[in-house]
């Protein structure tokens, strides 16, 4: 029997923002599939109501896909793949493995021989990259720094140094709550001629994207406790 497709299906960044940031295309694929993995149900199952295309939502079935998952599990609730079932993985926001444990799917379908489809839509990495006005040739996007502030800051640290030394921009992000903490440290520990991107609820309809130095940075208020929040930061001279 031939195998299914793996699609690997981007969702809003920001709440109301699917009929904008969706395309045709993946509205298509998702009005075509039955089977999903997803980071979380009640997200996933939002965003396909979301997008009106005459489904019955109780009809689909949903599988958890997440940083927990194990091999077996994998292996388990991809099955229907081989029975040549398409399957849509979809992240909580934004594209399916960046950032995101949906690349643990994408590997295994590589290693089984499984055509692996990746759909454009919005990324809050590229999407900050891009409105940040550093080197887009040479980047590094690390995810989540440190909890701890000691090595928090030290990582802080390194980044800058990096940068300067070999002219790379550095993209990372925090957890919504600790974002201001976060934003502390880096006006706190950074060089006052280093640049620094601020983008903050990406695609939505009070996105925010600033590049400053962080000097400058000093003399600005800005409250991002609870808000998505990516930072780049770019220090070669």
């Amino acid at each position: 029997m031939t195998k299914g497709k793996l699609f690997l299906i981007p969702s809003p960044l920001a709440e109301n923002t699917a009929d904008t940031v969706i395309s045709p295309q993946i509205k298509e694929i998702i009005k075509n599939t039955s089977y999903f993995l997803v980071e979380n149900v009640r997200t996933a199952r939002r965003f396909i109501s979301s997008l009106r295309l005459g489904l019955t939502i109780e009809n689909l079935d949903f599988q958890i896909l997440d940083k927990k998952t194990r091999p077996a599990e994998l292996e388990k609730i991809i099955q229907p793949i081989f029975e040549g079932k398409d399957i849509g993985v979809i992240s909580e926001a934004g594209c399916p493995g960046i950032a995101d444990p949906g690349a643990i799917a994408v590997t295994y379908a590589h290693a089984k021989g499984i055509q692996v489809i990746p759909l454009s839509g919005p990324s809050s990495m590229f999407l900050a990259l891009m409105g940040s006005g550093f080197n887009g040739q040479s980047f590094t996007f690390h995810g989540y720094l440190p909890i701890q502030k000691k090595e928090r800051v030290q990582a802080i640290k390194t980044l800058e140094a990096e940068s300067q030394k070999n002219r790379m921009t550095q993209i990372f992000m925090e957890t919504p709550f600790r974002n201001n903490h976060l934003l502390d440290d880096l006006l706190a520990h950074l060089r006052p001629d280093t640049q620094l991107c601020i983008a903050k609820n990406l695609t939505g309809s009070d996105e925010f994207i600033q590049t400053k130095s962080v000097k400058d940075w000093k003399k600005v208020k800005i409250d991002l406790h609870k808000i998505p929040t990516v930072f780049v930061l770019y220090s070669a001279q």
